[in-house]
Order: C-alpha cells, then structure tokens, then sequence
C-alpha cells in the first residue's frame, strides 16, 4: 500500500522571487506573573514547559517556552507589564467537541473569567472565550474554517442573523 505523503511534501514550494511565510513559527504573550501564566497554558491548556531562563536573559526579559498540541506550537511567554485593556483580539485553538465541558471545567477551576460564545450556526461550531489575568484573550474552538465558509455558502447572511441561531 502506498505511503501518504507529509504535508511538507504536498506543499507548493515558492521561489526565491515569491516569498512566502512557511506558517506560524510561534506566540509570544507578554505577561506579569510568569506562573500564573503557566498554570494557564500547562493546566487550562496542557502545555508542555520545555524552558526556564530563570534569571539567566537572552531576550528582554525572563521568558518560559512551552509547547502545544499535536503540531507542537511553540508559545513563548515573557515577564512585562499586561495590555492596558481587554478587546476582542484573541487567539483561538482547535479542540473536540467531547472535550468541550472538560475545558470548562479548567477553565472555572482556576477562576479565569469565562465568557460564552457569540450566537452562532450550528454548524460553525461552539467556542469558550476566556481572559488571562493580563487581559489576553483565548478561545477554545471546535469547528474548522471549511465547516465555517461551506454555512456561509448554503444560507445568505440575511438569514443567519437572529437570536435563535
């Protein structure tokens, strides 16, 4: 039986002349207490701590490096002062549906401000929100964008403006 490729082999190479982003190389957030932070990411998240500078700097403050998911996204967090106020800014992760309540439930248990989700379509899928205590904003998120644009594509957005939906 044949091999599938790795995704790196199926991806267009670009040229010299057309430059591209190869993807997302990693997430730094800056933040004021750097073990409340990693009570977040390793607790809330199930983030992998893989450096301490501890006192030690290379950078322009003591950091901590983390590692997530099945990708290994590389989240970097560094001591500093948080943003002055809260927005709608976020970054969203991927999660199953049967983990939703799990998330919750780590969620409320370290008493994180949790928000609900924005009245949606069902088929975009269901998201928590939830601040840091540096007012960073995450969303736990269990639809992809090709559910999300095929609903987009199937009803007009006049109809999909209501509060039952």
């Amino acid at each position: 039986m044949p091999r599938a490729l790795p995704p790196s082999a199926t991806r267009p190479q670009h040229s010299v002349s057309d430059p591209r982003p190869q993807g997302l190389s990693h997430l730094t957030f800056i933040v004021a207490d750097l073990d409340r932070m990693e009570t977040i990411l390793t607790q809330v998240l199930g983030a992998k701590k893989i450096y301490d500078s501890g006192s030690t700097t290379f950078s322009l403050s003591p950091e901590r490096f983390f590692l997530l998911g099945d990708d290994e996204l590389w989240i970097a967090i560094m001591q500093g002062e948080p943003l002055p106020a809260r927005s709608y800014n976020h970054v969203a992760f991927k999660i199953a549906e049967a983990d939703l309540e799990l998330y919750r439930e780590r969620i409320a248990a370290l008493g994180l401000d949790l928000r609900e989700s924005r009245p949606r379509l069902a088929e975009e899928g269901r998201s928590l929100y939830f601040h840091d205590h540096d007012n960073h904003l995450f969303e736990l998120h269990t639809g992809t964008l090709s559910e999300r644009l095929t609903r987009y594509r199937a009803v007009p957005p006049a109809q999909t403006q209501g509060p039952d939906q």
